[in-house]
């Protein structure tokens, strides 16, 4: 959990906590999957990858409103 609002915005920026889809797609190319294997997981990969960037613009999106505003002490 951040307490400041600008940090969890170039922390987001930088890295999500979730694993980003590049290591993500690292991992599905190292791993040993035979053809089937390969295509539902390149499926997932691609819906997931999506769903990454959507969840990480509504975050940012939040972030900039939050730190827009002053803070109550």
């Amino acid at each position: 959990m951040y307490l400041d609002p600008q940090t969890a915005l170039e922390n987001l920026t930088e890295e999500a906590q979730l694993p980003n889809p590049v290591k993500v797609r690292d991992m599905l190319l190292h791993a040993r999957l035979k053809p089937d294997e390969s295509l539902e997981l390149n499926r997932l990969f691609i819906e997931y990858q999506q769903q990454f960037g959507v969840l990480q613009n509504l975050g940012k999106r939040l972030l900039q409103e939050i730190a827009a505003r002053p803070i109550r002490a």
